[in-house]
């Protein structure tokens, strides 16, 4: 505590008059010094109430959402008096200079500084620091940060994951000794999984900026996109032995960062070096962390025209109070604490100081946004025909963008790049295909988001390369490079297909082509309804229905009586969905519906594993898909006590990623493939499908290297120098590079789906063909599309397996190298992933 408050009298001297100040300090208000002990959640709300209410002239609460665990997620908005009496007008004002309002601003506009702590909830020492911080700023007595709110709005996250940070403190608190102890080996040092780190459904906030698949996400973002601040800073930590990062950020930077940006990293650069210098704190800048993947706490926001910052303080959640580093000397609470706290206010001097240019800037680029976007394309082309349900999800997620689009209303011939093949060619323009104008506010975010190869001017970036939304969403889709004309803001109404008026139909049809129709089967399921789906492709009435169409027959659900057709109906609109009533079991063309190629479902009872051994992140994946985003029950087993868990009680059993060789030895795999053999279901994701690869009776093997000798010209030419280690390791990798997967559109694995489905792979799988089984998704010579792929990777992405399934049995084991659930903001691989729970097999 002394190193915080000696720093505090540093920065800003005899000027600061303690005595004019009413307020108590986060001392004296916790009844403990900063960094003595760790802050619950709870405790950071009530003491940013009480100086809301107590600076009410100075400082507003708000709450801006929940968290999944019911937390409250909140912001402290700071300034001078004069500021906040004009609060309102200063937030649309700065909304009108974007363009995202109409009108003209009306007054003179204050730099928005927005400091975000704890995304990671086990980095906590973050939301400790945000407690001086909120201090200092309303300390009347300091003339120094008051100068400062002069011309500054700030705006406060105290913490952006309550549930993972309550995760790390609950567990710290009841593991610390009573005296910390420093040794790196005691219990307060190791932290049980699935760790703190992420929220609830253990996703990593701090990728979830652009994807928005998170509550905590989206309820930021609208925030967010109600202020569009000038300046946003992340704070994080890392490991214990490392020291403290600012900027400037390490390479790649992605092209679109604006050169006014790049120098306000610099700048943000040298306020830090300052007081670091001064005080004698290691720090390193230029390194590891770079400033190209889309959806971090920097970047989205930097796309978003305001200048974007990461800090990271050594400790994380190893640290506890007290730990001893290699280096031989002992990291505290406290000294975490004063770097942080050193870091932010000298983020806050540096936008203060510069607030007139800051704006300047930040009106200039909306301007040239709206006016002079960025990139070779001016309009992106989305056809709506093929499967107008999948767009609903889309347009969602651009109106959380605040991207704006249109509608055609009219037909027109033009060219653009096909997404699908990479080529230019003939872009047709119908009637309700969307629109979306590059001369927009969020021109560069669109420009982000929408690009297949953004250029990586350095290959050792920390996430991944590749994004582009119709790959993501799985649409049909065009870059065009001419300006065309917006269209209308709302679709025109389209004659709909005639349904015929059966009043007790034989048969309710559905399509089954995206996620909408995976929650209504889901709800019909639970409630009991038996559901049947078609193999093959059908006729009838004059309408084509494809394989996998839902076919909900009066057979079979007689104990619901008349309440039948009122529950198919009323889940059918509740999810959006388009019932085909139809009055025989016959059919044109296909098979009837009593034939062997319609299938009964069975409800699933479904398993997941975690604990120990599991990705938290690849389990949390499945836990949300089922909770959140499918709405079906799920089983979580831990795998503490797997070997006690009577496995004949389920149907299916999802693998996540992770480490299986101490979960399932040889006996335990033996019963696993008994499981099997009786009708058990297993679906093996990522690294648990290597587990599984070349064991006995598994049908999948890897890829074998290739006996064929290189021929080597020049022997020196296989030196490596030690400094060139980390770029060589980088040839073996796959950086979320985007792959077209070739489809087997008969098996029930794929239905739903054309004959191509795009994924996003983050290692190079290298499994073979299957012998005996089914290759339902395979890589061929052609399927690479985007991103980076290292050289020595390459062979292992061509002619290998990415979805198979093996019959064992009455059983499946059904293997996904790659998950289609990856972060939950993979659209188009979520009914793939609905297919193998509740079709494969049935």
């Amino acid at each position: 505590m002394r190193t915080l408050l000696w720093l505090c009298l540093f920065f800003w001297g005899t000027s600061a008059v303690i005595g004019q100040n009413s307020l108590q300090t986060p001392e004296q208000f916790l009844g403990y010094p900063l960094g003595s002990q760790f802050t619950t959640h709870a405790q950071i709300l009530d003491y940013t109430r009480y100086l809301a209410a107590q600076a009410s002239s100075r400082c507003k609460f708000q709450q801006y959402g929940f968290t999944y665990e019911g937390r409250p997620l909140v912001v402290a908005i700071i300034s001078s008096e004069a500021n906040m009496s004009r609060l309102e007008e200063i937030r649309t004002d700065n909304l009108k200079r974007t363009g995202l309002l109409s009108g003209q601003p009306s007054g003179t506009q204050p730099a928005i500084a927005w400091l975000s702590y704890n995304v990671h909830g086990n980095e906590s020492v973050s939301s400790e620091s945000v407690m001086q911080v909120m201090y200092d700023l309303l300390n009347t007595g300091n003339q120094q940060t008051q100068s400062w709110l002069a011309n500054t709005v700030v705006i406060l996250d105290p913490c952006e994951n309550p549930d993972g940070r309550e995760r790390y403190i609950q567990w710290y608190k009841q593991t610390m000794a009573q005296t910390p102890n420093a040794s790196p080996y005691a219990w307060e040092h190791y932290e049980p999984w699935p760790g703190g780190r992420p929220n609830h459904y253990l996703f990593d906030l701090n990728r979830d900026w652009a994807w928005q698949t998170q509550k905590e996400t989206k309820a930021r973002i609208s925030l967010y996109n109600q202020w569009m601040p000038h300046l946003h800073a992340d704070f994080h930590e890392m490991g214990v032995d490392a020291p403290y990062y600012f900027s400037p950020a390490a390479k790649p930077y992605h092209q679109d960062i604006t050169p006014w940006q790049r120098q306000f990293q610099n700048i943000i650069g040298e306020h830090n070096r300052k007081y670091f210098d001064t005080n004698n704190w290691l720090y390193f800048t230029r390194e590891n962390y770079d400033l190209f993947y889309p959806s971090y706490g920097d970047t989205w926001p930097t796309f978003n025209g305001a200048i974007g910052m990461t800090y990271e303080q050594g400790g994380s959640g190893r640290a506890g109070v007290a730990i001893a580093r290699t280096q031989g000397d002992t990291l505290t609470l406290s000294q975490r604490i004063a770097h942080h706290h050193a870091a932010s206010l000298a983020t806050l001097e540096s936008i203060a100081t510069r607030s007139e240019q800051v704006v300047k800037e930040f009106a200039k680029y909306y301007d040239d946004s709206r006016n002079k976007p960025i990139g070779d394309y001016k309009t992106y082309l989305i056809k709506t025909k093929a499967n107008p349900e999948k767009l609903k999800d889309f347009t969602s997620f651009l109106d959380n963008q605040g991207i704006a689009y249109s509608f055609a209303s009219k037909g027109a011939s033009t060219k653009g790049f096909n997404y699908a093949n990479g080529k230019t060619e003939n872009a047709p323009v119908e009637n309700n295909d969307i629109l979306i104008s590059a001369f927009q506010p969020k021109s560069s975010l669109l420009k982000v988001l929408f690009d297949t190869n953004p250029a990586l001017e350095d290959s050792l970036t920390y996430d991944i390369t590749s994004w582009a939304l119709p790959y993501v969403f799985g649409l049909e889709a065009y870059a065009i490079r001419d300006r065309l004309a917006s269209g209308q803001a709302k679709p025109s109404a389209v004659a709909a297909k005639e349904i015929p008026a059966i009043t007790k139909p034989y048969a309710y049809l559905a399509s089954w082509q995206n996620l909408s129709d995976l929650k209504f089967l889901s709800t019909l399921l639970q409630q009991k309804i038996k559901v049947r789906f078609s193999e093959i492709p059908f006729e009838m009435n004059g309408q084509r229905f494809q394989p996998g169409t839902l076919i909900i027959t009066r057979t079979g659900n007689e104990a619901l009586q008349n309440k039948f057709d009122q529950t198919v109906q009323e889940q059918a609109s509740k999810h959006g969905i388009t019932l085909m009533p139809v009055s025989t079991g016959f059919v044109n063309t296909g098979s009837d519906f009593g034939s062997s190629n319609i299938r009964y479902m069975k409800a699933p009872r479904v398993a997941v594993l975690a604990g120990e051994g599991i990705s938290a992140y690849s389990f949390g994946e499945v836990w949300h898909y089922f909770e959140q985003q499918i709405g079906y029950p799920i089983t979580v087993l831990k795998t503490s006590y797997l070997s006690n868990v009577p496995m004949h009680e389920f149907d299916v059993l999802i693998l996540p990623s992770g480490s299986y060789s101490n979960i399932y030895n040889d006996r335990a795999l033996t019963s696993l493939k008994d499981w099997v053999r009786a009708g058990g279901k297993i679906i093996a994701l990522e690294s648990a499908v290597s587990f599984l690869a070349g064991k006995p009776d598994i049908a999948l093997k890897k890829k074998t290297p290739s006996t064929k000798a290189e021929t080597v010209k020049n022997p020196y030419d296989t030196l490596q120098t030690y400094a060139s280690r980390e770029r060589e390791g980088i040839n073996e990798e796959v950086l979320g590079s985007v792959h077209k997967v070739s489809l087997d559109q008969t098996h029930p694995l794929a239905f739903g789906y054309s004959g191509t489905h795009y994924v996003l792979l983050r290692e190079a799988p290298g499994y073979e063909f299957l012998k005996t089984g089914w290759n339902v998704g395979i890589l061929k010579k052609d399927g690479y599309v985007s991103g980076f792929v290292g050289r020595k990777a390459k062979g292992n992405l061509q002619d290998a397996l990415i979805l198979g399934v093996q019959e064992l049995g009455k059983g499946q084991i059904i293997y996904m190298a790659d998950s289609p659930l990856f972060r939950g903001f993979w659209h188009s691989g979520k009914l793939l992933f609905g297919n193998a729970v509740f079709l494969v097999g049935n």
